[in-house]
């Protein structure tokens, strides 16, 4: 039988020696010591597995031509499964590598046995994605079947969606309340090898903080008043599956520490308890505050926050997403009304007027109560701005030009554009299919520049 060829890309020759010696029972080892020789062994092998150390030479203190490697492979070979290793101090490029397409990382010295199964997950991963891929499936349903949206902005977020849910990695969902932070978790969790295994949802706002840590990690009998039985936690609930952490940033700073050396280990120890009990999850955790600048007044982790942001996930606001309201809205009165067995036909034009128009500050969840009580409500054929609450009259409701939206559509592509590419003119252009001069221009009119 033919052994899985696996591509080690390791500039110092005693690690590539070592890493060959480790894995050779497992796969038919192939070595490249810099970017040139690995993309000839791409080419020539098509190995599936590659390890891919970022610091090659001639600058192997940085990760840019790690980086340069990795987007010439998958260009080369799409189905590729690509774990890069890198340094403890160059974190970010790590990231940088999954949102590029890396279907994993890790920080040297890299744990040989958490590798192997990382590599059998990445293999069987590839397997079935080979099984599925003379399959017709449209890219944005039936993963997502219960996200709408047709946005530039959130046809983003699904791109993203699609390449973590073939990982493992923790992800942080970041949004406004009401935007739909659990359905993406939802999502990624469906479309994953997990699938089949336990989503367990906390929200950590709404516990009261003495009842938390025996929430999250389950308590041994006797552990405290009232302790009657022995408890398990939701991380164990969630063995096997996924463990979705609502409203992270409420987390206190003494189970931070706690959550954060569950991150690292692996392990539960429970209140009361002397045992650490291995439990297999994957990490997803959303929150709408600016974790950022918790961290800045000292009411969250960095250390954290790096832990759970391994790849982070913004969900833009309704407002930011031209045409998904009066979509979502029909969506909803569809719904609504084979609930209440009400025969509403839709929407009257002055109605949809008000709700394209409408700021929507509660998001996807006030958009869905409205409709919801207008339903209720709704005495004829179809739904008026009286049903909504939404009248006419209404500050807020400001209708945008279609200019407007046409330049709100056109920055956020140049932005994204230039974060991609770290400020590289001539590569964001080439993505927009624009000249330099053109792009230029774009940057001047909205006011944008290289720096993040």
């Amino acid at each position: 039988m033919e052994r899985t060829k696996l591509l080690i890309v390791e500039d110092e020759e005693a690690i590539r020696g070592q890493m060959r010696w480790a894995l050779a029972e497992d796969y038919d080892v192939l070595l490249a010591g810099d970017r040139m020789s690995a993309l000839e062994k791409v080419r020539t092998d098509r190995p599936p597995l590659i390890l891919l150390d970022l610091g090659l030479p001639p600058s192997p203190r940085r990760g840019e031509e790690g980086l340069r490697a990795l987007g010439e492979i998958l260009t080369f070979d799409r189905e590729a499964k690509v774990i890069v290793v890198t340094g403890n101090q160059d974190r970010e490029n790590a990231l940088m590598a999954i949102g590029q397409g890396a279907f994993d990382y890790f920080l040297k010295p890299a744990d040989i046995d958490e590798l192997k199964t990382v590599l059998k997950r990445a293999l069987h991963i590839a397997s079935l994605e080979k099984e599925n891929a003379g399959k017709d499936h449209h890219p944005g349903l039936p993963l997502f079947d219960e996200i709408i949206g047709e946005s530039p902005s959130m046809h983003r977020v699904f791109e993203i969606v699609r390449k973590v849910s073939a990982t493992d990695v923790s992800v942080l969902i970041q949004g406004e309340s009401g935007t739909g932070k659990e359905l993406i978790a939802r999502a990624i969790h469906r479309s994953g090898n997990r699938k089949d295994a336990p989503f367990v949802p906390i929200n950590c706002g709404a516990i009261p903080e003495n009842l938390l840590e025996s929430e999250l990690f389950g308590y041994e009998k006797g552990a405290f008043t009232g302790a009657d039985a022995q408890k398990r936690g939701r991380i164990e609930y969630a063995d096997g599956g996924t463990l979705f952490l609502d409203e992270i940033g409420e987390l206190p700073l003494a189970l931070q520490v706690k959550l954060l050396r569950f991150l690292q280990e692996r392990k539960v120890e429970r209140v009361g308890g002397r045992e650490m009990i291995p439990v297999d999850v994957r990490v997803i955790a959303a929150t709408n505050k600016d974790l950022k600048a918790e961290i800045g007044e000292a009411r969250f982790r960095e250390d954290l926050y790096y832990r759970l942001g391994v790849v982070t996930i913004t969900v833009p606001p309704l407002r930011e997403r031209a045409g998904d309201s009066v979509l979502l809205a029909n969506a909803f009165l569809q719904a609504f009304s084979t609930n209440y067995r009400k025969a509403i036909k839709g929407f009257r034009t002055d109605a949809l007027d008000a709700i394209g128009s409408y700021d929507w500050p509660g998001n996807v969840r006030e958009l869905e109560n409205r409709v919801k009580r207008a339903v209720v409500m709704c005495e004829g054929k179809y739904v008026v701005p009286g049903d909504l609450e939404l009248d006419a009259s209404r500050d807020s409701a400001v209708p945008k030009s279609l200019r407007q939206i046409r330049e709100e559509t056109e920055k956020y592509h140049v932005k994204k554009a230039l974060e991609k590419h770290d400020g590289n003119i001539s590569k964001a252009a080439r993505e927009l299919g624009v000249s330099r001069p053109t792009f230029h221009d774009l940057m001047r009119k909205y006011r944008l520049s290289r720096e993040k």
